[in-house]
């Protein structure tokens, strides 16, 4: 027993320090991950994969029309070859949202466990991007996940023609999207009451995906002048017109000014309004 106690009393004191909770926490946050990997990323790819099975593979072998028209938006360009930019681009738009308001919401309101986060040495802003960084990178995941169903199904002769034109522009609007998401899921479900959660696809994220340049390049909608210019709000719009400068630079987009410029100050302004309004909820 006294050989036990001074072997006790001889190890190292632990002292949890900034970096190394947030790593432990982290830790957590994948662990978790890891465990509900399936769950988790089946809903990010059965809306894209059913998308470009009907639009890609079905409608092309049975004479749709539809798909002319899409490709004439695209400059010419296969439907495909507009969809891989706006499918992924959304996959990481929705995941980096939702991997974070409805865990939130449980926590805030039904759980209360964010208490006991609050307790561990980190400081509530910091747990706030701790977050987001979660959050982010389950976003990050889901869009390279997407990858495969928007490149290899489709019908024969209808395949995507993507090629990177700049790794730097494609890596780092990945992360600029999946981190301003992230920062806007949080900031959203701080604000929203849980009893009225339905709102939220109603009102925000389904005018979001379809309004969001997603399935057409934002230079195609020059003939409906005043809705080019009102999915300007939409922060999806600049995510998926920078995948299309990065991943198919042959289809019209925006310049690199507009969406690396709006997607850096949307991270900066919704990290800090949702560290805010985070802070503020857990310390009521």
């Amino acid at each position: 027993m006294t050989a036990v106690t001074s072997a006790a009393s001889a190890a190292p004191a632990v002292r949890p320090t900034l970096p190394r909770t947030f790593l432990a926490m982290m830790a957590r946050e994948m662990r978790v991950l890891r465990k509900n990997f399936v769950a988790t990323f089946a809903r990010v790819l059965i809306q894209p994969l059913m998308f470009v099975f009907v639009f890609s593979y079905v409608l092309p072998k049975i004479g749709g029309a539809g798909t002319g028209a899409m490709t004439a938006a695209g400059g010419g360009a296969t439907f495909s070859t507009v969809l891989v930019p706006g499918l992924v681009g959304s996959a990481v738009v929705m995941q980096g949202m939702m991997a974070v308001i409805f865990p939130l919401m449980m926590e805030l309101n039904w759980q209360r466990s964010i208490t006991d986060r609050a307790l561990a040495p980190l400081s509530v802003p910091m747990l706030a991007v701790q977050k987001i960084t979660a959050a982010g990178l389950q976003a990050l995941i889901g869009g390279l996940l997407v990858f495969p169903c928007v490149l290899f199904v489709h019908a024969s002769g209808e395949g995507p023609q993507v090629h990177v034109g700049n790794w730097a522009t494609l890596v780092l609007v990945l992360v600029l999207g999946a981190a301003m998401s992230a920062a806007g899921g949080l900031w959203l479900g701080t604000l929203m009451d849980p009893q009225k959660v339905q709102m939220l696809f109603a009102l925000v994220l389904l005018p979001m995906s379809m309004l969001g340049c997603v399935y057409y390049p934002w230079a195609a909608m020059d003939h409906i002048r005043w809705l080019q210019i009102l999915v300007l709000a939409n922060p999806m719009v600049y995510v998926n017109e920078g995948l299309r400068a990065a991943l198919t630079p042959q289809v019209a987009h925006m310049s690199a000014w507009a969406y690396l410029g709006v997607l850096l100050a949307g991270t900066v302004l919704l990290g800090w309004l949702a560290t805010r309004t985070f802070t503020r909820r857990v310390l009521q």
